[in-house]
């Protein structure tokens, strides 16, 4: 089975080709900018790479350059607009095998595509295990690549290495557990113990004990001594997901650990020595907690030195097809199952939904659509969603803010216009008249 690599920005249209091509038998992997082009080449061996001209991060002449300079023989094939033809001409001229104008025609990409792989130049990667690819992380699979990803990340890297607290603001299910796991992964801290603590599961009486542990005998059913979760990230990292649930009690005792580094176990009269970062995450308004009485402002202040704030999955645009190709993979490998992608009809819907319960909420529908699938392909009934009654954010119902939302979406997908027409529920021709209509 001959294996292709497509690196395109727009994830709708890569999603799109990637299940034909898989339908005529073809292994495809995408990518969605040049670095991560380049990462899959370096982890793997492609028979043929289809590559858009323009992408976020240069034009599809760097992996041309990197290809020749890497002595690799792999054919690229450029896909452009007509506007750019001339520039895949003169890729062309420097190595490019061939071109293909946008919109792409199924019958004439495929036609060039199996003259690309008969051609005697096709020669596979060089790799230094033949069949195997690299371990990955998986942590670029779950950032995304749309503005609001990537500001969030930028900050990440900037906070990672310090020995500042932080704290995860954002709704359920946008993922605050990933990005403090990667925070301590990008930490000087990252081989010592990552520890994650519910703080919503924990009742007021055994939260102290679970966080500080307990000597034998401190209260009825302590039969032996425990380690509590600071001790068992000393050198580490501690998350305290849902921090606001804490008791005013609690709340205490951490304000004490964070400030003395020091613990004390329930029960004991010795203290212990402790050097753990915290990272905390709410959902909660903090704010309003604290002006409440039911949060500590003191400890407020203590554990927020650096705000993260998690963007919505509805405001991540193109991530949203990125996020769905994840957790299809993930479905794949757990349930042995071998669904290719999901069908236009599934790709829209999924685009302009609005996501109430983000990441956690996608994962699951996805989970199911993949155990129900009866096709190659994932549809709109697979995914078991109402989508006639969500309210995109995105909508044009008011003419008073439509430049507004245009901007919005345009924004959300990185500029692309075809999904940012379907985020906003009109076609491309209508899109392109209010552009000029607002002077965007």
């Amino acid at each position: 089975m001959s294996t292709i690599l497509i690196i395109e920005d727009d994830l709708t249209f890569s999603t799109m080709i990637k299940a034909w091509l898989s339908r005529k038998g073809f292994e495809v992997e995408t990518a969605s900018t040049i670095t991560r082009g380049i990462t899959s080449i370096k982890q793997s061996q492609f028979d043929l790479i289809l590559s858009d001209m323009r992408l976020p991060d240069g034009e599809g002449l760097n992996i041309l350059d990197y290809l020749t300079s890497n002595h690799i023989s792999t054919p690229l094939i450029i896909m452009t607009s007509y506007a750019d033809v001339q520039n895949a001409v003169n890729a062309m001229k420097h190595g490019a095998f061939d071109y293909i104008a946008k919109p792409v025609q199924p019958d004439v990409l495929l036609e060039k595509i199996n003259s690309a792989l008969s051609s005697p130049l096709s020669i596979k990667a060089p790799t230094s295990a033949p069949n195997s690819k690299q371990p990955q992380t998986g942590s670029d699979r779950m950032e995304g690549d749309s503005e609001a990803a990537r500001r969030l990340y930028e900050l990440v890297s900037l906070v990672a290495p310090t020995t500042m607290s932080v704290l995860i603001t954002g709704a359920n299910g946008t993922g605050k557990e990933y990005v403090a796991k990667r925070i301590h992964q990008l930490s000087r801290r990252c081989d010592n113990p990552f520890i994650a603590i519910d703080c919503g599961a924990l009742t007021k009486e055994l939260a102290a004990s679970e966080l500080f542990g307990h000597v034998k005998g401190a209260f009825t059913g302590a039969a032996t001594n425990k380690t509590g979760a600071f001790s068992e990230a000393n050198g580490g990292t501690i998350f305290l997901d849902e921090v606001g649930n804490l008791s005013y009690d609690v709340q205490v005792q951490l304000l004490r650990a964070i400030q003395e580094r020091k613990i004390r176990p329930v029960g004991s009269i010795k203290e212990i020595d402790v050097d753990v970062r915290i990272i905390c995450a709410t959902n909660k308004d903090m704010q309003k907690a604290i002006s409440d009485g039911d949060f500590r402002e003191d400890l407020y202040h203590r554990i927020n030195e650096f705000n993260l704030t998690m963007p919505l999955l509805r405001e991540r645009g193109n991530d949203i097809i990125e996020f769905a190709n994840f957790f299809l993979k993930q479905a794949n490998e757990e349930l042995e199952r071998n669904i290719k992608g999901f069908d236009n009809d599934a790709i829209y819907a999924m685009v302009k939904y609005d996501w109430p319960g983000n990441l956690r909420q996608m994962k699951n529908v996805i989970k199911r659509a993949t155990l129900i699938a009866q096709n190659a392909l994932i549809s709109i009934n697979d995914l078991g969603i109402d989508f006639n009654n969500s309210q995109s954010s995105f909508s044009l119902r008011n003419k008073s803010n439509e430049r507004e939302l245009i901007i919005k979406a345009l924004n959300s997908c990185n500029n692309n216009k075809a999904l940012a027409a379907r985020m906003l529920g009109i076609d491309r021709k209508t899109l392109y008249n209010k552009l000029k209509l607002y002077n965007l």
